[in-house]
């Protein structure tokens, strides 16, 4: 299997943050053969919908980027909803790729698959060798789900289905609703909206120790096209920067893009979540890429796109 320019590519949440970047990407790339559907389309939870829209269209590959996402609120209130929608979802469109013959699949997982206290960098080998983070166990257990289909498919009938976790995600098209936003979404409303306010102070969530790494969502797109047109491989590859730096270093380049008036306050009866969590990236770099975009460009390039879609950023 040859990736093209005329490739048949099926992108399977091109609404998101990820799918969105991934049309972006191909775009830029000169692909012009790309499948999409919205929600309203096509229900991704039901296996007969999902078969019908397969058979019909015949991609010839397919990027899973497609599922219920949102931060440690949302996942931790909200554990049901983010087990069942997302096990549906990834079952459905692996499976439905196996039926019709699909050359290569690409299942987009998290970061968040690996044990709470695992060794760090997080290596692949780190996965299911110890216990998950509470907080977003529905989640985990979903995507660890979604990585086994596509492990056991390829074992079992030799479909080219690989996959991929992705680090801590930021970028044009995130979700800037404070209820169920990950951390730089969020933290970049509250300034910007203290900015719009005068207030003085913007509150942040948790003690500001945890350490977290963070990869533009463009270069996620970029990385998702050279694994699938480079990689064959059973086991997960991680895509990552390998660095990584405090939520109180976050906290303060992003109020000093954005309102370095701002003095930080802390809320630490609310949780921190996983302690640290760095990915190690030593595979990816050895297939030949690396990410491009720096923290600090990114937050920028970020922020000016927030400002220009203030209103449907916010989701109202």
């Amino acid at each position: 299997m040859v990736l093209t320019p005329e490739s048949k590519i099926y992108v399977a949440g091109h609404g998101g943050l990820v799918g969105s970047a991934l049309l972006r990407r191909l775009e830029q790339g000169g692909y012009h053969n790309i499948i999409t559907a919205s929600s309203s389309e096509l229900d991704l939870r039901d296996q007969s919908d999902v078969n019908e829209f397969m058979a019909e269209h015949k991609p010839e590959q397919v990027i899973l980027a497609a599922g219920k996402v949102g931060g440690i609120h949302a996942n931790n209130t909200y554990p049901a909803q983010f087990l069942y929608d997302n096990m549906m979802i990834h079952g459905t469109v692996v499976h439905a790729a196996h039926e019709v013959g699909v050359e290569k699949l690409l299942y987009l997982g998290s970061s968040c698959i690996y044990p709470r206290l695992a060794k760090q960098p997080i290596a692949e080998s780190e996965l299911l060798t110890g216990a998950l983070e509470p907080t977003n166990e529905g989640y985990a257990l979903a995507k660890i789900a979604g990585i086994k289909m596509c492990e056991t498919y390829k074992r079992q009938y030799g479909d080219n289905f690989v996959s991929a976790m992705p680090t801590n995600l930021y970028g044009p098209n995130d979700n800037f609703d404070l209820e169920g936003s990950h951390v730089i979404p969020a933290l970049m409303r509250k300034f910007h909206d203290a900015k719009q306010s005068g207030a003085p102070t913007v509150e942040v969530w948790g003690s500001g120790s945890a350490m977290r790494e963070f990869l533009h969502v463009d270069d996620l797109a970029d990385a998702c096209i050279f694994l699938l047109a480079n990689y064959n491989g059973v086991q997960h590859v991680n895509v990552g920067t390998g660095e990584d730096q405090s939520i109180s270093e976050l906290a303060e380049m992003i109020g000093e893009i954005v309102y370095p008036e701002a003095t930080l306050t802390w809320d630490t009866s609310k949780p921190d979540g996983t302690p640290r969590k760095v990915l190690d990236v030593s595979k990816l770099h050895a297939l030949g890429w690396k990410h491009s975009i720096d923290l600090r460009q990114g937050l920028t390039d970020t922020y000016r796109w927030f400002t220009e879609h203030y209103t449907e950023a916010r989701g109202i």
